[in-house]
């Protein structure tokens, strides 16, 4: 049995699930994939953003299990000091913090007006006006801390906080969102990571489809 485990849904669609692995896959923990069926019903859930309380994905470390995203990577920092995952300076962790926890609590509209969906694209898409302040306080974000710390990661190296917002960067491209030389620039590198990339092509070999987010928008 596999010393560490990462229970994931979808590639395609799950934006949580897709967090969670880059967090562990930074960390350079050895895990184990196990994949949910598409009819699973926690997967359904936190895909679809139907249950308040989300199992999926879920962290197994020696027996301990950890389930909630951020909190997946605030206990891969702990046994993995030295990947990264937070700043070692206390003023840009908490920063780290911050910025990650809007994401893991914020942006709604985003979530639902934009769905994560890696093969689709949707040309000229009509982003309404909740989602459409939800990607200028995310540009806002990334501007900042793309000019404090200089770059090419939020906070220098690749951090949580990049892969709290890797997510969206695939819905940027998704949903052909207009962005700033520098926002676009970020996204770009995000996609280019090679974690993002082997996660992309994975995704679009999947055979699922969940037939409520493939509808013409």
């Amino acid at each position: 049995m596999a010393r560490t485990t990462i229970t994931l849904s979808s590639r395609n669609y799950s934006s949580w699930s897709l967090r969670g692995w880059l967090m562990a896959k930074q960390s350079g923990v050895p895990f184990t994939e196990i994949m949910l069926a598409p009819d699973d019903l926690d997967a359904r859930a936190e895909i679809l953003l139907l249950s308040p309380s989300i199992l999926v994905p879920c962290l197994e470390y020696e027996g301990i299990k950890i389930w909630d995203t951020l909190a997946i990577g605030e206990f891969l920092n702990e046994i993995a000091p030295n990947a990264g995952l937070l700043p070692k300076d206390r003023a840009k962790r908490a920063h780290c913090r911050s910025i990650s926890g809007e994401m893991h609590s914020g942006f709604s509209a985003l979530r639902s007006a934009l769905p994560m969906n890696l093969r689709a694209r949707f040309p000229n898409f009509k982003v309404w006006s909740k989602a459409d302040a939800d990607i200028a306080r995310i540009a806002t974000i990334w501007n900042e801390c793309l000019r404090a710390y200089g770059g090419p990661f939020l906070f220098g190296e690749f951090s949580i906080a990049d892969a709290m917002y890797a997510p969206v960067a695939t819905r940027f491209v998704t949903y052909d969102v207009k962005l700033d030389a520098t926002c676009a620039g970020y996204r770009d590198r995000i996609l280019a990571w090679p974690a993002m990339q082997e996660w992309t092509d994975a995704a679009l070999e999947e055979p699922e489809e969940i037939e409520e987010l493939e509808v013409e928008f």
